[in-house]
């Protein structure tokens, strides 16, 4: 079966916006293995995710699905019995695999410490190894627990820094099953605040030479907050970039990278000091804009002479699909999101193109620092963005000549044509996926 069917890698990060790679134009970051994976695999450089929070965002990962049919808000769990992508693998005769930060199991930070919460084996998304955590924001303090097939095993506390902690379980969880196919995943924290890393990582960035994108706003708190965070932003993110080669290069050792795909994604941004705002939950690009990135496979990849970009608008309920779709595994209906594989895919057809992808906040979260009211929103496939809040307009920009959206045209009378155009567009997607968020009503 190995030689037919590929293996398939998710290594996946939280919090990252696609901004931040050194071949985005970042001059603070230096990623090679990043930019190697989009140098020569597919870097789908429009990635949106359409619900930039944790909870929400892996929940349509694993399923599909959007937020309001599967994991509306922060905190809110996995419906119980959903069928996960694991379940499409194991059906198909692949070996599943789940290392890391889960946060889908609902679980209250108020009630304790996440990262020592059990999560339940029914509640593991059907991974034949699932090793794993609720939540947790101390990379030096993380912990474990769950299952290898059938024996369970308790909380233990990761050696090290967790980001290459966990890479150490996936490089073993792929040497023990080179020959066969697998679908393996690990989840890091980092670069997720607190933003920390390795010393090593630590001592190549100084904040006080941090150069800070163009819709910083110039107010001095906002600055040197932005700074001093994305020091250790940048320090997580290099120290990523090194596992990720690491991953790589065992896979090369082995001989098996041609006939492994590894997806490289995060689950949102992060605002960093971008129009005033910090974390996610706005729908801002340095929110909602992601990395992914398609390498390897390649008895079965597309080969371009050069970089290849795909500028399919991929949300996060096309993640499942897309990543079934490299595997040459069947769709299941139920999932909403579309297969956007076939720039990495020899031989593929060109598959329909979405015209917009829809972005939501179906639950504020309620923190303090955060956008405390729903919205919906679109970005659509010929360049501009629309979100309104419920029954009014919110945001408007042309990303083509605006692409740091510094001119909100939400309101401009000059814009009213497009305004409508948008809103219209906005509720035929809302329509199809089910969604019955009160949109704005303009007059003819």
């Amino acid at each position: 079966m190995s030689s037919d069917r590929p293996n398939i890698i998710w290594f996946m990060v939280d919090q990252m916006r696609t901004q931040s790679m050194s071949i985005s134009g970042d001059p603070d970051l230096c990623t090679p293995n990043l930019d190697r994976m989009a140098r020569e695999g597919v870097w789908y450089d429009q990635a949106r995710s359409g619900f930039p929070l944790c909870c929400p965002a892996r929940g349509s990962f694993l399923t599909g699905l959007y937020p309001h049919r599967c994991v509306p808000g922060h905190e809110h769990p996995l419906p119980p019995g959903a069928p996960t992508i694991a379940d499409a693998f194991r059906s198909a005769g692949y070996r599943t695999a789940w290392y890391g930060k889960w946060h889908l199991d609902g679980f209250r930070e108020h009630r304790g410490r996440a990262a020592l919460h059990t999560v339940a084996r029914e509640r593991r998304g059907a991974f034949d190894t699932w090793l794993g955590y609720e939540n947790n924001n101390a990379a030096w303090d993380s912990w474990l627990h769950g299952h290898r097939d059938a024996e369970e095993l308790g909380h233990h506390r990761l050696p090290g820094f967790e980001t290459g902690a966990l890479t150490d379980l996936l490089l073993e969880e792929i040497t023990a099953n080179r020959d066969r196919p697998f679908f393996a995943c690990v989840s890091v924290q980092p670069p997720h605040d607190p933003c920390t890393a390795p010393a090593e990582a630590l001592a190549r960035h100084n904040p006080a030479a941090v150069r800070l994108r163009g819709n910083v706003p110039p107010i001095a708190r906002i600055q040197d907050e932005a700074r001093t965070a994305l020091a250790g932003y940048n320090a997580a993110i290099e120290d990523i970039d090194r596992n990720v080669g690491r991953v790589l290069d065992l896979l090369r050792t082995l001989g098996i990278d041609d006939r492994t795909y590894v997806i490289f994604l995060s689950d949102h941004g992060d605002q960093m000091g971008s129009h005033g705002h910090f974390r996610k939950m706005c729908p801002y690009e340095e929110s909602i804009r992601v990395p992914f990135l398609v390498h390897g496979g390649w008895r079965w990849a597309y080969r371009p002479f050069g970089p290849h970009r795909s500028n399919a608008l991929l949300n996060h309920v096309d993640v499942a699909p897309t990543t079934l779709g490299l595997a040459r595994l069947p769709i299941p209906a139920a999932m909403q999101g579309l297969d956007l594989s076939a720039p990495a895919v020899a031989g593929r057809a060109p598959e329909r193109q979405p015209e917009a992808a829809l972005l939501q906040c179906v639950i504020p979260t309620g923190h303090s620092r955060s956008v405390d009211l729903p919205w919906r929103g679109l970005v659509s496939r010929d360049g501009w963005k629309y979100v309104a809040l419920a029954g009014a307009p919110w945001l408007m920009f042309d990303l083509n000549e605006d692409p740091l959206e510094l001119v909100n045209l939400a309101q401009y009378a000059e814009a009213a044509p497009r305004r409508r155009q948008l809103n219209a567009q906005l509720g035929q997607l809302l329509a199809e996926v089910g969604d019955s968020f009160p949109l704005p009503r303009f007059a003819d």
